[in-house]
Formats: C-alpha cells, structure tokens, sequence
C-alpha cells in the first residue's frame, strides 16, 4: 500500500439492523487484525511503502463497534503500532515518520469523536422505539388468548425494524351482540395514517357496543373518518381512506360466522381437516371514507364457521410480498392442505413463511387477527 491510503465505516443502519450477530462478532476482531497487519506489512515490504493507511484504518472500524473505552483502546493501539515502527525505521527520514505519526493520531481521535457522536445517536434512537413501543400497546393492545370462548392471536410485524406502529390496524371485543373483530389498513404512511387508525379503531370500539348490526357499525366508522378528512389537507383530504374487513360471531351462535368487507383482501377460513375457504364478499364495495365518490347499501355476507376452523384476517402487507422474481405471496396456496392446533401457531407459520417468501425486508407493514372456534362447541 502506497502513501495516502484510507478506509471509510459502514453504515451504522447495516450494524444494528441488517447485520446478524454472527457477522457481528468476526468484524469485532478486525481493528486488531488491521493493527497486527499493518506491523506485518511495514517489516515485508520496501521503506517507502507505509502501513499508515492499516493504523489509521482501525479507530474507524472499531468507531461504531465498540463502546468509547473499547475505541480509546484502539486508539492507544494504533498509536503504539505507530510509534513502534518509527522505532524500527529509526535511520529513515524523521519527517516522513513525525507525518506519518501526526496522520495516524488526527484519524486516531477524529475516531473518538465518530464513537461519542453514535453513542449518543444510538441512545436517541433507543428512547424513540421506547415511545413507539408504548404507542404500540396502546393503540394495538394484544387480546386476550381467549374472549367469549373463542381462541385468539394477534401480530403486528413492521417492514422497517426501527419503525414499531403504522396505518395497519385490528381490533377483537366481545360485545353484547358477540365477539367483533376489525382488520384496517389505513392509505398512506407516517404520522397521518397512525391518527387515521387511532380514529378508525376509537369509532370501532365505541359502534361494537353500541350498534346492532355490522351494517350500523360501518356507518360510524364511515361518518368517523369522514370527519377526519375534513381536519385535512390537500390530497389526504380529498384521497383518504381505510379498507378494512368487519367479522362477527355472535353470541349464543359461534357457528354463524359474518363479514362486512370494505375494499380488503379476503378473509380467510381454515378448516381443520386442512381444508381453505375464500370469504370474498357477494357484492365489492369501496374502502371506508369514500362514501363521497359513490356509495350503496353495506351487505353482509354471513357463512358457517365449523367447530375446530381457524378465522384469517390480514392486511395486504401479506398478499403485496413479492420473492426476488416479483412474484406476489399466495396465502390461499401456501396455506391449504396444512392443518394448525391454533391461531398462535397459524400466525407464527404464516409470518416465518412471508419472510421466507420475501428472502428478505418486506415492503410494508402486516397486521394480523386470527380467531379459532374450538372443537367440541
């Protein structure tokens, strides 16, 4: 390596969200490895070749890998490589070596301030997922493992590991008309979408109680996001909207099974004896908040739910994943024939086979809602 060579740090976003731990742990071991190299490569090669470039090199790696004294300590190790080469080359020019010394220690300490400046980045970061976890529970709180004697599971997986919350949305609650379940996807990303789910999931709540029918309770949520919209501007006024599947069991009647769907993907209805039924709505209808564009009566479709069958609600976070080849992920396909003791496992499986799909980060958010009515009813 001639004189004036470098090196530059990863991204900090590839250490702490993409790089596994097993590629962790080998990268810990390369400041040293670039210190022992340099020595090597000063003793073999001709004086006018330098390892500046292999001292100078290691603060800047072990900067984002190391906390501040592990830094310090690659600091003082790359000074006394250094410093112990000068040594060695004690009959060559001593301007070359004070330079070559001086550039060592500038990088040497700029590293310093590299660590100093990521520790308390990282530190931010931490306290911002805090608040987004808390956001999280509140607004997308885990059901209980069992409500009106049916078995539930819910999931929520982020496309992106730093961001814990999005437009994506679902809700179960045993009401006095039976269990009520909702799955949302509000349009759009970021601040707004969160509040349009924070109202979509209020309404829901407060209409689940209160009103009779599915019918009525799409209604509330309509009128709740219509009133949304008029607090906005621009294209989120004129464009918002949620697709969102409404489901009901109701009470004293678990074999009855009702859905209202408002421009989301299908449910679907695992059988178990391996068995998959499609629930697409009789008659399409537009998502929630487009009562404006065109509108016409909600119709419910109402279908048996057999004792041991698994409910599948899920936004298109699922049905959008493409593989490298940009194929898009089948769930009716992947999922029939295969048979699951319960919605935890069924929603483990489907999210591990997502994943697999995908070989990779998923473009978008998925929420996930899966109720069993259990054998022996």
């Amino acid at each position: 390596m001639l004189r004036g060579g470098g090196n530059r740090t990863g991204e900090r976003e590839e250490r702490h969200g993409r790089m596994s731990p097993l590629g962790r742990r080998p990268a810990r071991w390369l400041p040293a490895v670039l210190i022992a190299a340099g020595i090597a490569f000063d003793v073999v090669t001709p004086p006018q070749y330098t390892a500046a470039p292999f001292f100078s090199a290691a603060p800047l790696v072990a900067a984002p890998l190391y906390s501040f004294a592990g830094t310090a300590v690659t600091v003082a190790a790359a000074l006394l490589g250094e410093l112990l080469i000068a040594m060695y080359h004690s009959t060559q020019d001593n301007t070359q070596s004070a330079t070559e010394g001086l550039t060592v220690m500038v990088v040497a300490f700029l590293a310093l301030g590299i660590n100093r400046v990521l520790r308390l980045s990282d530190a931010r970061l931490a306290s911002v997922r805090n608040v987004a976890e808390a956001a999280q529970r509140a607004l997308l709180p885990t059901p209980p493992a069992r409500i009106a004697g049916l078995a539930v599971a819910a999931r929520y997986v982020a496309a992106h590991a730093g961001a814990r919350i999005g437009g994506d949305l679902y809700a179960v609650q045993d009401t006095p008309h039976g269990v009520r379940l909702i799955v949302g996807d509000v349009r759009g990303k970021g601040l707004e979408a969160v509040e349009a789910a924070v109202v979509v999931i209020g309404a829901f709540r407060e209409a689940a109680e209160q009103e009779a029918t599915l019918e009525a309770v799409a209604g509330r949520l309509e009128r709740a996001l219509q009133r949304e919209g008029g607090r906005r501007e621009g294209l989120d006024q004129m464009e918002g909207f949620t697709t969102a599947v409404l489901a009901e069991v109701p009470s004293g009647a678990h074999s009855v099974l009702r859905i209202l769907n408002r421009g989301h993907p299908a449910p679907l209805l695992l059988g178990p004896d391996g068995g998959l039924c499609e629930l697409n709505p009789a008659s399409p209808a537009l998502p929630l908040g487009l009562s404006e564009v065109a509108g016409w009566p909600d119709r419910v479709d109402e279908t048996f739910f057999p004792a041991g069958s698994l409910l599948l609600l899920f936004t298109d976070g699922v049905t959008e994943a493409r593989d490298r080849a940009g194929c898009f992920y089948d769930a009716p396909s992947r999922l029939r024939g295969r048979r699951f003791p319960g919605p935890d496992t069924l929603l483990d499986d489907l999210v591990r086979d997502v994943a697999r799909h995908t070989g990779g980060p998923q473009a978008d958010d998925m929420a996930l809602l899966a109720v069993q009515r259990p054998l022996g009813e």
